[in-house]
């Protein structure tokens, strides 16, 4: 199993609640979860914490494998998810294996 952790952080600038592609964005990776076979689980929401070393939003997610991994990081609903994403964030990941 592969535990794929991403950390966004909202570019200088880019207003969560006043952002229309913050708002989208948020939403296709909520959505992913249901589109995605390969994921065996899928957490994703906003950061509560406000520190200044604290990313804004979260990924959590499981898969079986490599393979797995792969097919999820392929799918056009994750690849439209990040392009949307890459308009108004960075982020970091990691993937761990449990």
């Amino acid at each position: 199993m592969i535990r794929h952790l991403v950390l966004f952080k909202l570019n200088d600038g880019v207003d969560r609640e006043g952002d229309e592609r913050v708002a989208a964005g948020a939403k296709a990776f909520e959505e992913l979860g249901a589109l995605i076979p390969e994921l065996r689980e899928w957490e994703c929401g906003w950061n509560t914490t406000t520190r200044d070393i604290a990313y804004d939003f979260a990924i959590n997610s499981l898969v079986d494998d490599r393979d797995a991994l792969k097919a999820y990081l392929s799918h056009p609903a994750h690849q439209a998810a990040a392009a949307q994403w890459s308009e108004f964030a960075t982020w970091v990941i990691a993937d761990i294996e449990v």
